[in-house]
């Protein structure tokens, strides 16, 4: 026997020892990659980056978005040996837009100045192997 009461907003529901020794009769459905309401991760199946992904944390739709979406792509999309060091300069854009706005974007100075530094420190090592690959 199921009861079920409800206190306050909690829903209490009592169940025999004989409800929990019958098998589920539950069906799973597989999910459909195609269903536009269905949660996706950040990489669709088709590759593509799921901008509505709730792991962005909204970052793709605040007033950076746009500076976001091109440095996060260019990242994703980037075939370079050191993967992103060919995004400076969308980084370095979207970084300059959050600063404009740092009740949306708090930052740790010490860590952001760091990030911003390593990678261009990346950047310029990719770049300076680069041109040493190029010349032999």
């Amino acid at each position: 026997l199921l009861v079920s009461s409800m206190v306050g907003k909690d829903r209490i529901i009592f169940a025999t020892k004989e409800d929990h020794e019958t098998p589920s009769s539950a069906e799973l459905v597989a999910d459909d990659p195609d269903d536009p309401y269905e949660e996706q991760g950040l990489i669709l199946p088709s590759g593509d980056i799921n901008w509505n992904c709730p792991c962005l944390g909204g970052m793709a739709s605040g007033p950076c978005g746009e500076q976001f979406k091109s440095a996060f792509s260019c990242f994703h999309y980037s075939t370079e040996e050191i993967k992103g060091s060919d995004c400076v300069d969308q980084f370095r854009a979207m970084q300059e837009c959050m600063q404009k706005y740092p009740d949306l974007y708090p930052q740790e100075d010490e860590n952001d100045e760091k990030s911003t530094k390593d990678l261009e420190a990346a950047s310029m090592e990719a770049s300076a192997a680069k041109e040493e690959k190029e010349s032999s």
